[in-house]
């Protein structure tokens, strides 16, 4: 971790309850920090900034202004403090505060607007919230804070995943790939965030639900850095061959059972689709089945298969050589997939798991694949090969044949797949493709709880007609139009005797430019999915 994440509770602090406000604050304050982290929405401060004398005022911030010694009222006369959602109003310590027994070096104030009503409540608008916050925090002189959680969630429902996802943001803000891989930046480094350690407070009313959600958020963004880190990796270092390692690693950290296929078991296994797309390059395919057993053995595992090209050059349909680097991404389906399983083996979730993942580079040679090559996939459908550049499909097509072993609860595939889905969605939603309405709704309301959103696409029979060939079961293209869809329509062939949802994640799995990099999406997503599966 670049960035520690507890818990502290502090039994009968309350700062609802006016007979608990004074003694509540003065228990906070007096826990020595950084930065005490506290919320105020536009009641408090309307009750607070209309009394004219300081005596009349009344509420949380006038009780915070006298152990301040009228630090907020200052603010509020320099006009530091208001009524805006996401305000930031930072206090630093004075020599007074201490004759109030302030042990808090600073008091963060962030702005809630209207959000304490329940027709103002969301989940976005709690988000710009947070990362005011943890903006503020951040790149400066505070090492540690004092995050007070009923301040900013009054529903004890609300506490899991406000927590989680203040837990996801701040992971993902003090997420450095130099600092993880040092040895990959040789002459600038980049600098851990001065931040480094955020502690969430709660009472016994939420001690339970605080504990449990700071632990699975902690899990989630370890499984988040993971993913990351694969896809940031260089395709030199991050080969099948380092994939299949690095889960292997995880059956000694959290207990996975991790087996690893080679080449000549996958042939036996008549994976002809898979291997068509390996059989360009030099670098041995690999095919990773990890098993993460925390139900009952009778229980139908939920599988997740994730794509992993860890180079796509496009083969013998060679790409074009601007931003070709970026096909190292190529594998963050397979990423994601090993990332949410160490999330779900360090949150010990007690459901049966499976990830499995076919990978490989797809490279140009005297041995690849040509268009027009038509192969045997393991279900036995023979596919024509039309452009070898849509090689995602042919590879989790066998891998989506062979889960069927697992009699599986559900299964649900994550591929960088098309650049179809980038110009439908853009970098903002992940494609979703799914006929079973309960999967699309579960990872739908999955997507909404972490931000890691999905937007459902079609799959009508009528795409199907695009994929025809003259010369096999079906060809691996449908032309550009809907490109994404056909793909999807593509995967569904392989599908049909389990409950079966698509991610397409070429969209948001990392950025370009100036910010480039992984994402770690979609971790959260299923992190959040599982979560909620019962």
């Amino acid at each position: 971790m670049t960035i520690q994440f507890s818990t502290k509770i502090f039994p009968q602090a309350d700062l609802q309850s006016a007979k608990a406000l004074n003694s509540s604050l003065k228990s906070l304050l007096a826990h020595t920090s950084d930065c005490l982290v506290l919320a105020y929405s536009k009641a408090d401060f309307d009750s607070f900034s209309g009394a004219k004398a300081t005596k009349n005022k009344s509420g949380f911030l006038a009780e915070l202004d006298r152990l301040l010694s009228g630090s907020v009222s200052h603010a509020n006369l320099l006009g530091d403090l208001d009524d805006k959602q996401s305000s930031v109003c930072l206090l630093r310590a004075e020599k007074p505060w201490a004759t109030n027994g302030v042990k808090a070096k600073r008091v963060l104030l962030l702005g809630l607007g209207d959000l304490h009503l329940a027709s103002e409540r969301s989940l976005t608008s709690f988000s710009k919230v947070v990362r005011a916050g943890l903006k503020a925090l951040s790149g400066g002189s505070i090492e540690n804070a004092l995050w007070f959680v009923p301040s900013f969630a009054q529903k004890s429902e609300l506490i899991a995943e406000e927590v989680r996802l203040t837990i996801q943001y701040g992971g993902d803000q003090a997420y450095r790939f130099g600092v993880r891989q040092p040895a990959m930046k040789f002459k600038v480094k980049d600098k851990a965030d001065t931040f480094k350690h955020l502690v969430f407070a709660g009472n016994n009313a939420c001690a339970k639900e605080l504990k449990l959600a700071v632990e699975q958020g902690l899990a989630m963004v370890e499984g988040m850095y993971l993913a990351k880190d694969l896809g940031n990796l260089p395709p030199n270092i991050c080969t099948p061959t380092y994939l299949a390692k690095t889960a292997q690693g995880l059956s000694k950290k959290v207990g996975l059972k991790v087996e690893v296929l080679g080449r000549k078991q996958i042939e036996a296994l008549g994976m002809g689709s898979f291997l068509s797309v390996a059989q360009g390059s030099e670098t041995p395919p690999q095919f990773i089945v990890m098993r993460h057993q925390g139900g009952k053995t009778t229980d139908a595992p939920i599988v997740l298969v994730g794509k992993g090209i860890t180079f796509d050059t496009g083969g013998i349909s060679l790409k074009p050589g601007e931003a070709m680097d970026e096909m190292k991404y190529d594998m963050c389906g397979a990423a994601s997939v090993i990332g949410t399983l160490y999330a779900a083996g360090l949150m010990k979730l007690n459901q049966n798991v499976i990830g499995v993942i076919p990978t490989c580079e797809n490279m140009p040679s005297g041995q690849a694949t040509r268009p027009g090559d038509i192969v045997k996939s393991m279900s036995g459908q023979t596919i024509e090969i039309l452009n070898t550049d849509a090689e995602g499909r042919l590879i989790l097509c066998d891998a989506l044949t062979y889960v069927e072993r697992f009699k599986p609860k559900a299964v649900i595939d994550i591929a960088t797949l098309t650049g179809a889905c980038v110009i439908a969605l853009g970098h903002v939603h992940s494609g979703l493709f799914s006929e079973d309405e309960g999967l699309v709704n579960a990872l739908t309301k999955a997507g909404k709880t972490s931000l890691d959103t999905v937007w459902r696409l079609p799959l009508d029979a009528a795409y199907h007609e695009q994929l025809k060939s003259n010369f096999a079961d079906v060809a691996n293209i449908g032309g550009r139009p809907a490109g994404s869809v056909t793909a999807a329509c593509f995967l569904s062939r392989f599908t049909e005797k389990y409950k079966w949802a698509h991610l397409d994640i070429a969209g948001t799995a990392w950025k370009s430019g100036a910010a480039k990099g992984s994402t770690g999406r979609p971790v959260p997503l299923l992190v959040n999915f599982l979560l909620e599966q019962k």
